[in-house]
């Protein structure tokens, strides 16, 4: 079973070079599925036992099952985003007239060195004429098409002791010769079958071209790009179809730019899940006290990966609470809350797990290290509910190439369907059962 979630998840990474794509394609298997697609700007008509969808931006995902009986929500949060480099609205640079190169700037926080010497290719979306208005047209331009050299070591003696790399200057892809030159653009409209003077916007991301794979002594280990977060978000929406029944509003919110800090109106800090929650409040006929009754009955896991103990940097992890691959859900803390993580929360998490019959371990940084952060605390800001921070463990991440456990795509499965079939109910404050 571990290898046969690991092979449907390197699908589902390699039909997802953008935000955009990974949004595109849990569409479709939503609506294989059988839910409905919203839209924003239309008036919900929604019934108990319907299920539903909607986007924001195309790079954000919302998806919800409604049971008979509503009395709270169950969330579990992850994101479409990964860092990468983003393509410049002019994007092509000359070199003495005879090579063409991408003029790009970083997105997010990535290990700069991992970009070099890999085939890279474009993907994202184009916003494009029609008529009178404009639509929107996802592009992968689905080749071997660039790649940033190293620098020769003879010419750089240093490089092994240690370099700062300069985006602009040392991360500009190699794109093709001087005869290469005005031609990007044409390319990528070739790619999208549409013409090059229609496209009036642009979002253009690199990504890496080579495949992932599922390797190790016992195949113990899956690599790819994007682990963060897609083995998150292919999970959650994988437990959510597994469920066998919901006893709450069972949701799924795949967000956009938590790499950039998620305040964007398709991100985290947006009001995009508030207003999904309001409205489904709304359109099932609930008044402002059972509104609010409902949002305080909720709960929330924020589902982004963690960093796993390295093999060959053990100094780098805390002493005792380290996570490691393949062995189970890591729930997240961090004392000044950039992980929403407490007792509470925490408690409520490893009871859902033992229910789910999966393991379960836990992450703190290194207190003379600061960590990172994620979504659940900058969605509490907008729509508070208890929250657990939990992730899958992996190796490298912000590489073009990560590490994470076979088994553990499984365990995040099998505890997302538990959770949604399950309630968490507040007898009063500080007092809950789960059934």
């Amino acid at each position: 079973m571990e290898r046969y979630h690991s092979e449907q998840l390197l699908d589902f990474i390699d039909a997802s070079p953008s935000c955009f794509h990974v949004i595109d394609n849990l569409k479709k298997i939503l609506e294989t599925e059988g839910f409905t697609e919203l839209q924003e700007t239309h008036r919900w008509e929604l019934e108990k036992g319907g299920k539903y969808y909607v986007t924001r931006n195309n790079s954000s995902i919302i998806a919800f099952a409604i049971p008979e009986d509503v009395q709270g929500f169950h969330i579990m949060a992850s994101h479409s985003d990964s860092p990468s480099f983003k393509i410049k609205e002019i994007p092509e640079m000359t070199v003495e007239r005879k090579y063409t190169k991408l003029n790009v700037e970083g997105y997010g926080g990535m290990l700069m060195s991992t970009w070099f010497d890999r085939p890279l290719s474009v993907a994202g979306r184009l916003l494009v004429r029609e008529g009178s208005g404009i639509t929107t047209r996802l592009v992968n331009v689905d080749r071997d098409m660039l790649m940033i050299p190293s620098l020769a070591i003879h010419m750089n003696r240093g490089v092994n002791e240690g370099y700062k790399y300069n985006i602009q200057k040392d991360l500009l892809p190699l794109y093709g010769n001087g005869e290469a030159a005005g031609t990007f653009m044409e390319t990528v409209a070739k790619a999208a079958d549409v013409d090059t003077e229609d496209i009036l916007g642009h979002d253009l991301f690199l990504y890496p071209r080579v495949k992932g794979t599922v390797w190790g002594a016992e195949n113990d280990y899956i690599s790819s790009a994007r682990l963060d977060d897609l083995q998150c978000a292919f999970a959650s929406v994988r437990g959510l179809l597994a469920a066998e029944k919901y006893e709450q509003v069972a949701m799924i919110a795949v967000m956009d730019n938590e790499e950039v800090g998620s305040s964007t109106k398709q991100g985290a800090d947006s009001d995009f899940l508030r207003q999904t929650i309001l409205r489904i409040c709304h359109g099932l006929g609930m008044d402002e006290t059972e509104r609010s009754q409902a949002i305080a009955a909720s709960f929330m896991v924020s589902a982004d990966n963690a960093q796993a103990a390295h093999p060959n940097y053990m100094e780098k992890s805390d002493a005792v609470n380290c996570p490691f691959m393949n062995e189970g859900i890591v729930i997240k803390y961090n004392a000044n809350q950039k992980y929403t993580s407490d007792g509470v929360s925490s408690a409520l998490f490893k009871m859902i797990c033992e229910k789910a019959g999966v393991p379960y371990q836990v992450y703190i940084n290194r207190s003379d290290m600061a960590g990172g952060s994620t979504l659940g605390n900058i969605v509490n800001s907008q729509i508070s509910m208890n929250t657990v921070d939990i992730g899958l463990a992996q190796l490298a991440m912000h590489s073009a190439c990560e590490t994470a456990g076979t088994k553990d795509t499984e365990y995040l499965i099998r505890a997302a369907k538990t959770f949604f079939e399950s309630r968490i109910e507040c007898v009063q404050d500080g007092i809950y059962t789960i059934r």
